[in-house]
Formats: C-alpha cells, structure tokens, sequence
C-alpha cells in the first residue's frame, strides 16, 4: 500500500530555493525542471520504499528517526510516520553544507 507524503513549509521553501537558484545559475529553466522531476521521482519513490533512505551520518540526527536520500548532490530528510502511513520531508538541502543543525 502506498503512504501519503507530506512536506513541511520549510521543505518547500528550500525546495523553491534550489529549483529558482539552479534556473539562475545556468540561465536554463529546461535544467531546473529537469532537477526538479528528479528530486519529485526520488522522493516519490517513497511512498513504496519508505525504507529506501540511509540513516544520516549525524547520530543526533539517526536517534531522531530521520533517514536520508541522496539526490545527485542535494540531501533530502525524511521521517516515516508507520502509524499513520505517511513519509514527512522535513528538509531538501545542499549535501555540501554543514547540515547537523539546519533541521
């Protein structure tokens, strides 16, 4: 059975941020929409394989329930709510940033 899922606003705010900042940076809004679907199918790739993510390599993070995927180089951070059947994104962002305490 497939889960819903659910972003907060602050996922969906940083969401924006990479698809605006990648349109920017290459002039190309083709790329970003290419970005954007990727990001989409990963994560919507969840609602089957809610498992599919990595524990992060922050243990303060793991003891918080949160599993990570990997989107080329763009962190996305997720819990699964088993009770209610629902995947909660509560951050998308840049693997290269110091992100133990963005959550």
């Amino acid at each position: 059975m497939k889960c819903n899922i659910l972003r907060t606003d602050k996922a969906e705010d940083q969401f924006r941020e990479i698809i605006f900042y990648i349109a920017d940076d290459s002039g190309d809004i083709d790329i970003a929409l290419g970005y954007l679907d990727k990001i989409e199918t990963a994560i919507n790739r969840l609602q089957e394989f809610t498992e599919a993510g990595s524990t992060p390599r922050y243990s303060i993070l793991k003891k918080q329930g949160y599993r990570v995927i990997i989107v080329e180089r763009h962190l996305v951070f997720y819990k699964f709510n088993k009770g209610e059947n629902t995947v909660i994104i509560y951050a998308i962002m840049d693997g290269r940033r110091e992100y133990r305490n963005l959550i």
